[in-house]
């Protein structure tokens, strides 16, 4: 971890265990995250909102995703995403970029399941439509507050500078 002071707040660079825990503080927070994919040019889409399933200890994220869906079909052409978090209105900011697998691992989906999940997969855990996507961080960079969320807010409203806001890479 280094730590250095620039002009926009306090820059502070994790790595190993420290960004595991920040990406699960602010993925924690966020939940759902605009999940991009890379589409082919002249073609409009690739973005689309995802709920993120799981935050595993060597900071994979885990995401269940229907088979014919068309994020699945552009990670089988190219498995670069990138996610983008917001855990709130003032702080807690994520983009993460790294490749995406796809899986139907029985055991996996059940692990991820939770009744939600059937608002999309309707024949439940055992919906053979259902795979996994797991997205595991080779780069990113986050943007938070040292404060509270009511501090950051309060400091917006006013117009008062951000100079406690924390930035830097996460390296998993």
């Amino acid at each position: 971890m280094s730590t250095n002071q620039n002009t926009d707040g306090h820059h502070e660079d994790l790595s190993g265990p420290d960004a595991v825990a920040k990406i699960r503080e602010i993925v924690g927070q966020a939940k759902n995250c605009f999940f991009c994919t890379a589409t082919p040019p002249g073609v409009a889409g690739g973005a689309r909102p995802m709920n993120v399933r799981e935050v595993d200890d060597d900071g994979n994220l885990w995401f269940l995703s229907a088979r014919e869906s068309h994020h699945n079909a552009e990670i089988a052409r190219d498995p670069s995403v990138s996610l983008y978090f917001q855990g709130s209105p003032h702080s807690d900011f994520l983009a993460l970029t790294g490749p995406a697998t796809i899986t139907t691992d029985q055991a996996r989906i059940e692990q991820l399941w939770d009744s939600a999940a059937e608002t999309w997969f309707t024949e439940g855990v055992t919906d053979p439509r259902i795979t996994v996507i797991k997205v595991e961080p080779a780069d990113g960079y986050y943007w938070d507050t040292k404060h509270s969320h009511f501090v950051a807010g309060i400091k917006m409203l006013f117009g008062s500078p951000m100079s406690d806001a924390v930035s830097g890479k996460v390296k998993v």
